[in-house]
């Protein structure tokens, strides 16, 4: 997996390729129960509170630490999700107000899923504050239990 966070540029870039059908990771993206069981940092439980993805349409979910502490955020999908590319805004409650755009693809060829994701911020400020509250572990924690999850469907 890759994680590129350039420094002076309000982008960060992740790559990852998973031996799975690009259905299976769009479904692993868009139903409730299956994101629960793959998104997030260790130590951390997942609540999807809201999921409608549809152009327009909002989620929200919550990620609870083991005295009950929760983390919430939320976005609206841009244009209809769909296995090959899923576009939505992403905000969390504790910072609100700093909106980010994330565009995920899905490129499948000979069996095997290139997942990119891109992450645009309104400024390199709010980046470096996304990646220096500990995004790489979060993010490849996340990946793994994706990779996990699609092998088992």
């Amino acid at each position: 997996m890759d994680i590129v966070a350039d420094p002076g540029v309000p982008l960060v870039l992740i790559t990852r390729q998973f031996n799975a059908p690009r259905e299976l990771l769009f479904r692993a993206y868009t139903e409730p129960d299956l994101i629960a069981r793959w998104l997030g940092p260790p130590g951390l439980t997942l609540t999807v509170n809201q999921l409608d993805p549809r152009h327009g349409g909002r989620w929200r979910w919550t990620h609870y630490d083991s005295n009950g502490k929760g983390f919430a955020f939320h976005g609206l999908y841009h244009g209809t999700p769909s296995p090959e590319r899923i576009v939505q805004t992403y905000e969390f409650d504790l910072y609100p107000g700093v909106v980010y755009l994330n565009t995920i693809t899905f490129e499948h060829n000979d069996g095997v899923t290139t997942l990119r994701q891109s992450t645009v911020f309104p400024s390199v400020e709010d980046r470096d504050v996304y990646v220096d509250g500990g995004m790489e572990v979060g993010i490849r924690t996340s990946m793994d239990q994706l990779e996990a999850l699609v092998s088992q469907l």
